[in-house]
């Protein structure tokens, strides 16, 4: 059974770098890319990045909207303008925003929503809202734009700021926009810059950066075609692709480039030292790929779409990766010879160098005083977990939102200094038209309301706004959010829905905390599953298993205090725990899979002892340079001006490089 199965994998690894089965292999994937590349590029158009879509249609802000179609635009997407002068707003400036104001009603995309303009009570500012129906994915930048135009024209004493919905969106749009250039080059130039360290050679790293492009071009193609059939994919998972591909699919290149170098001194036949590398290392990268792909697909148990939609993203942009990795990469090697190594081309009959290297020593010198090390990392690991203790997690302001100060947040500052600062943002409240006047009473006597709007009746059902007096996304207004529900609800007959850009926001949080408690634990016991089959033990899985949760604990404590005295960010948004330990228990478990998969085939034939010597001399470089490659490649995360990106990307770097090292 055993000599059949190995025989059978044997004739699977030498397809890829057969004589002549190589080049049918290359062919291949040529054609793949021809076919596929043309819809890769159509993915960022098929980004859904509003918050309301990554609601479930339970959600009770998700029913209001689904309602408000009754009587708004679904697409409605408010601008918010302020005309502000500190010595006091002249009767030439409240007729310039008149003017302005009628300019803004004539529109296509306004159709005559405009509201105001509406002076402030310390007379120094006048607020005009614009009712945009442009959605989420139109041009909402060139609206913005052609509305700042025309408003800034003339007395250059009139200070302008827009803000609103449709000013957030335009800011937003703008910076994930960068997800297609600056994320992607600057991702690449990390790989290559410690790819050029690592094999000290000008020309290997073209390889396993051709596979991994190759990889992504494929799995965004795939992911697009997904998205015409109702998988949800935003700009955060979009780029969470980029670098996973890169990071890991580079990361499986390194283990198999090792082990290839390895055979090439053992072999004169570079087609038979690639057949023997892949039957060695190949079970270790699809273990660690397998792991991956399970933890990731755990993430379709959760309610918020954003989070079950990043978990088929990563899945397919991992699966892709892992093929071309063990097809395209060790067809390129083989084609290409022992002179893509040079200068230092491992010859055959020459002794393999890591046997008496760096991590050979570190080996012995761990194995003669291996409880003490244990727990000390155990306790250092533990007091790092400590910098989690009072750091704010929940959902961020707009302004808490971005690294910098964009346009928007800007206006919503001056707004707030003038107005009611949710006066750009309301509460909406729908339910049956016979209660309309209960439900405006309950409404107004809501705490944290300013004023509740005339109610508008339609087809049975009545349509009211409230105005917070507090920013629309603090935890101030999410409490009025919850008075207003609780007011209401309790109206007799009224089967009220309370909505809104808060209300939506509040329930994004509410189903990320749920989704965080399931999925944890889930991800957890998926992942010891999968390690005790492959190791074939009760005992080694929990160790491994230990190990990753505590240098998650101490990575998510260290960056805790890195965001808070380093950053100044204000805190961590609800999903971003849930993203961190999900990529590290996914991702830091394969360099236990790399370690361990090796000592078990050098335990063979050398006892446990030296066998675990042996391993940690083959693969702890290897194990370096992957986990160094994929903490660059996730840390370039932060190029990008949000908050969460930031936090994900450097926390998830610092424990990738904490799970390298232990």
């Amino acid at each position: 059974m055993t000599t059949a199965r190995s025989s059978k994998l044997s004739r699977i690894t030498a397809w890829p770098c057969g004589r002549r089965t190589k080049w049918l292999v290359v062919v291949f994937w040529l054609i793949v890319v021809a076919v596929t590349g043309s819809l890769a590029g159509k993915l960022q158009g098929a980004e859904r990045n509003d918050a309301s879509s990554y609601l479930p249609a339970s959600a009770e802000s998700t029913q209001e909207l689904n309602l408000q179609a009754k009587f708004t635009s679904p697409n409605l997407n408010p601008a918010v303008l302020v005309y502000t002068r500190p010595s006091g707003i002249t009767a030439a400036d409240l007729s310039k925003a008149k003017t302005d104001a009628r300019r803004f009603a004539a529109l296509p995309a306004v159709h005559g929503r405009v509201v105001g303009p509406i002076p402030s009570k310390d007379h120094q500012a006048l607020e005009t809202i614009i009712g945009a129906d442009l959605g989420y994915n139109a041009n909402i930048s060139g609206f913005i734009n052609g509305l700042n135009a025309t408003a800034s024209a003339g007395d250059p004493g009139l200070a302008v700021h827009i803000t609103g919905p449709a000013a957030s969106a335009a800011d937003e749009i703008k910076v994930f926009k960068g997800i297609d250039t600056t994320l992607l080059f600057a991702t690449l130039a990390v790989v290559i810059a410690l790819l050029l360290l690592t094999y000290r050679s000008p020309v290997l790293w073209v390889l396993p950066i051709m596979s991994a492009g190759v990889a992504l071009t494929i799995a965004e193609a795939v992911i697009y075609l997904l998205t015409r059939h109702g998988l949800t994919v935003n700009g955060q998972s979009a780029g969470i692709l980029v670098v996973l591909v890169l990071g890991a699919g580079t990361d499986y290149a390194l283990l198999l480039i090792a082990r290839y170098r390895e055979e090439l001194r053992r072999h004169e036949d570079r087609h038979e030292a690639m057949a023997v590398a892949l039957r060695r290392a190949g079970p270790a990268i699809m273990a660690s790929a397998a792991t991956v792909i399970a933890g990731m697909l755990c993430l379709l148990v959760a309610d918020s779409a954003d989070i079950s939609g990043l978990g088929p993203v990563a899945a397919i942009g991992i699966t892709v990766g892992l093929i071309a990795m063990i097809t395209l990469l060790p067809a390129l090697l083989v084609i290409f010879g022992r002179w893509i190594f040079w200068p230092i081309r491992p010859r055959h009959g020459t002794p393999e160098p890591t046997a008496n290297g760096l991590w050979a020593r570190t080996g012995h010198a761990i194995a003669g005083r291996p409880r003490i090390v244990w727990v000390i990392t155990a306790v250092l690991l533990g007091c790092a977990s400590l910098g989690l203790i009072g750091f704010k997690v929940g959902s961020l302001t707009t302004a808490q939102s971005f690294r910098g100060t964009p346009a928007s947040v800007a206006g919503e500052q001056v707004l707030a200094r003038h107005f009611p600062a949710g006066g750009g943002e309301p509460v909406a409240v729908i339910g049956n038209a016979g209660s309309a006047a209960a439900l405006r009473s309950a409404m107004a006597a809501a705490p944290g309301i300013a004023a509740v709007s005339a109610p508008v009746t339609r087809d049975g059902l009545v349509y009211l706004q409230g105005t917070l007096t507090s920013q629309p996304v603090s935890q101030a207004a999410f409490s009025t959010v919850s008075h207003v529900r609780d007011a209401v609800h309790k109206v007799p007959g009224a089967d009220a829905k309370v909505g809104g850009g808060t209300a939506v926001t509040m329930d994004v949080e509410s189903y990320a905390t749920r989704d965080r408690n399931v999925i944890i634990p889930l991800v957890l016991l998926v992942v010891m599953i999968i390690l005790g089959l492959l190791l074939r033990a009760v005992v080694a899985p929990l160790v491994l298993i230990g190990t990753v949760i505590l240098s998650f604990g101490a990575a998510l404590g260290l960056s805790a205090l890195a965001f808070r005295h380093l950053f100044g960010f204000a805190g961590e948004d609800t999903s971003v725990p849930l993203f961190i330990f999900v990529f590290l228990v996914a991702l830091g478990i394969d360099y236990n899979i790399f370690l361990m998969t090796r000592v078990r085939e050098e335990t063979i034939s050398s006892g446990t002892r030296q066998g675990a010597i042996s391993g940690l001399a083959a693969t702890g470089g290897v194990i370096t340079s992957a986990g160094a490659v994929l903490a660059g490649t996730f840390a370039m995360l932060g190029t990008l001006p949000l908050v969460t990106f930031t936090e994900i990307g450097f926390a998830v770097a610092l424990g990738v490089l904490l799970d390298t090292i232990i």
